[in-house]
């Protein structure tokens, strides 16, 4: 057994074993930058109905589940469930209003940052690096903002407060001094392609309240993937839908 393979084993068994790990780490590192070790461990995932979540924006690896292994996972029962976390509705809402407010504006960041460094220099080594820097994963929202803003909204504090704690435990936000800030899933939580355009067209809302259930995608997965596409149109509009949203109530 070649010492690749053996890496890669090393590599699937820390990410199954912790969720996510830090681009910073040794083999995630590897797998951004060695094409024969990423070939190596994509086809071990593969094999297992899994596929590697390598975002060019967050600062994470992850795994999902492959699109053709969502079926069996999701749609087992006689309606296709949207998430394998145990996530009320409200939860779902919750986690992604604060993907609008936490994640858009940063990728707006990363954007304008990249047009204005491809300018200004190529970086033949970008794709071992996130799109981002400490100053936007340190860029959160304030409990308090969100208590005023949209607590009413969502059943009131005790019910956010609540799914914020669940949301903390699961690896998509983290809490300090009244803080909310990304966690090493946010960025990865939905898939890009697929979420983007209904939340622009602002189908947001029928999609969460179940009204799209022949067409809805798992929104959440292990921590499912998002695809680089082009920058979102008018993050206003997408944390409004987003908010509109928070008035569902668990059936």
């Amino acid at each position: 057994m070649s010492d690749s393979t053996d890496d890669a084993a090393h590599l699937i068994a820390q990410l199954l074993a912790v969720r996510t790990l830090p681009r910073r780490h040794p083999l995630a590192q590897r797998a951004m930058l060695d094409i024969d070790f990423r070939a190596e461990v994509e086809r071990r995932l593969a094999a297992s109905g899994l596929r590697l979540l390598a975002n060019p924006f967050a600062e994470h690896l992850a795994v999902a589940l492959t699109f053709d292994a969502e079926q069996a996972v999701f749609g087992q029962d006689t309606h296709w469930i949207n998430n394998n976390f145990g996530l009320a509705k409200d939860g779902i809402a919750l986690l992604v209003l604060l993907w609008a407010l936490i994640i858009l504006p940063k990728r707006e960041r990363q954007w304008s940052r990249q047009s204005q460094e491809t300018q200004d220099q190529p970086d033949m080594f970008g794709a071992a690096k996130p799109l981002s820097t400490a100053t936007d994963n340190a860029r959160g929202i304030s409990e308090a903002t969100l208590r005023a803003d949209y607590a009413s909204a969502a059943g009131g504090w005790t019910r956010i407060s609540m799914n914020l704690g669940i949301l903390s435990r699961l690896g998509f936000i983290e809490r300090r001094n009244k803080i909310i800030y990304e966690g090493a899933l946010l960025d990865l939580a939905f898939d890009y392609e697929q979420l983007a355009p209904r939340i622009i067209n602002g189908a947001l809302g029928d999609l969460l309240a179940g009204k799209t259930a022949a067409t809805e995608p798992a929104l959440v997965k292990v921590g499912a993937g998002e695809t680089a596409m082009s920058s979102p149109q008018s993050t206003d509009a997408l944390v409004k839908a987003a908010a509109d949203a928070l008035n569902l109530s668990d059936d």
